[in-house]
């Protein structure tokens, strides 16, 4: 199996196949109304819908990486605004984190074989997640997705009860 199908594989899992660890980030996002999307307890840093807009900015930063760009924050923020409350809105929130993962499966799928254990252009920077290979990157942006899809899960418990 190449680095491209087992990246690709990975993902897929996390996202809407059956990981180890629980619901995949696509199953738990369905749980959450857009009401509880917005809402925000006590004590928390961010409410479920920014959440989202961050994996889904940092899924852009990623395939920007892998395009060949420099690493920096995402261009719509590390964490983008949410504005005000709408069903339609979030809607298109979780639409757009679909469809963004599309794009970086078509990504890893077309990436070069041998490109996989070269370093991005970018010295170490921890907090921007730079100066690793293309295949840590990936994986990177993976436990990524996992870490966050467990705060929306508590978060959706916290609201819902």
């Amino acid at each position: 199996m190449t680095t491209s199908e087992k990246l690709q594989n990975e993902l897929q899992k996390v996202l809407s196949g059956d990981p180890w660890y629980g619901d995949p980030v696509y199953k738990i996002l369905e749980k959450v109304t857009f009401e509880a999307a917005f809402e925000k307890p006590d004590h928390s840093a961010h409410n479920i819908a920014e959440i989202v807009l961050h994996m889904l900015a940092w899924t852009e930063e990623v395939m920007d990486r892998m395009n060949g760009m420099d690493a920096g924050l995402p261009s719509s923020g590390d964490w983008p605004p949410t504005g005000n409350p709408e069903e339609q809105k979030w809607q298109r929130y979780v639409n757009d984190l679909k469809l963004v993962n599309v794009n970086l499966l078509d990504v890893i799928q077309n990436f070069p074989e041998e490109n996989w254990n070269e370093p991005i252009n970018d010295e170490r920077n921890r907090e921007l997640g730079s100066g690793v290979t293309y295949e840590e990157l990936v994986n990177g942006l993976i436990q990524h997705h996992i870490f966050h899809s467990g705060q929306i899960a508590i978060l959706n418990r916290i609201i819902n009860g």
